[in-house]
């Protein structure tokens, strides 16, 4: 990726790179070391003197991640030089761990970029649990990832989740407010807890049967398993949630077939992080009870 400015004032080029290109000091530190600085196509110093009219680029390539490369289906929804945005499908994790190296979304990416040629690295912005499906945002490297993080801190990337749950709420639209932790100092469980993180969780109900409703979920706070907790300890579980659903619950997803939770990333609204446009991207899946 290659990043490129007109300078319209003059100054040491490190307060060009920190203010106009948004680079953050880690980032202008590591890039220093890398021959990534020009001025007007010449190799200078961070602390080169810039004058109007001079052309500023910064080169930022990535390092390959220590994973391999892996062939499998992708879902592209939106892709740029800056990020790629795809339609996660149920039943598989995001990232390699340090037990399992293959078979994740990032694997796959990785060979996407490799048969595309693209040099970039692999930054997950959000991430979804290995069997809930739908949007992610994935930056191509650590300048968008720091930016989009940024967003994502200060509530600019807004996420809206679909639901089918086995129950109903009490009212059409509300709030669950119930602090989370974690169930035990080893667990990758959570919990609703007093002494547990502040989380909060936006619900509004799109449609309800006798047994069954479909929510609209909007995770105000992003704690671990957020949404499924609150669905849980508020009544009414997401079917097919194995760890957090109730035996009535699972026993009723299992007549349904239902292979995975019905928890659906629907869509994520953001600025993109070089232009400033405010992109909606859509998930083209669909939770159980959403289906045709």
């Amino acid at each position: 990726m290659v990043l490129t400015h007109n300078a319209c004032r003059e100054g040491k080029l490190v307060s060009f790179l920190r203010g106009e290109l948004g680079l953050s000091s880690t980032l202008t530190t590591r890039l220093k070391y890398r021959d990534a600085y020009r001025v007007n196509g010449q190799r200078v110093h961070v602390h080169h003197r810039v004058h109007p009219g001079d052309v500023i680029t910064v080169t930022i390539e990535e390092e390959a991640p220590d994973y391999p490369a892996q062939e499998g289906e992708l879902h592209i929804l939106y892709e740029d030089d800056a990020l790629i945005v795809l339609d996660k499908p149920p039943g598989i994790m995001m990232h390699p761990t340090f037990n399992r190296l293959d078979g994740t979304i990032a694997n796959r990416l990785l060979y996407y970029y490799q048969q595309t040629g693209q040099k970039c690295a692999i930054h997950l912005v959000n991430r979804l649990d290995r069997d809930t499906f739908g949007v992610v945002l994935i930056a191509k490297n650590s300048h968008t990832h720091a930016i989009l993080c940024d967003h994502l801190q200060n509530g600019r990337i807004h996420k809206t989740y679909r639901a089918a749950v086995f129950g109903h709420p009490t009212q059409p639209e509300g709030e669950i407010c119930a602090p989370i932790a974690r169930l035990s100092p080893t667990s990758l469980l959570r919990c609703v807890r007093e002494d547990g993180k502040p989380a909060k969780t936006h619900y509004r109900v799109l449609a309800s049967d006798e047994t069954c409703s479909l929510l609209e979920l909007q995770p105000l706070t992003g704690r671990t398993h957020q949404l499924r907790i609150h669905c849980a300890y508020s009544g009414f579980p997401i079917l097919g949630d194995p760890q957090y659903g109730t035996p009535e619950s699972q026993a009723f997803s299992l007549r349904l077939g239902c292979q995975w939770q019905q928890l659906c990333a629907m869509s994520l609204r953001f600025p993109h992080p070089l232009t400033g446009e405010v992109l909606t991207v859509q998930s083209l899946q669909r939770v159980y009870s959403d289906r045709e």
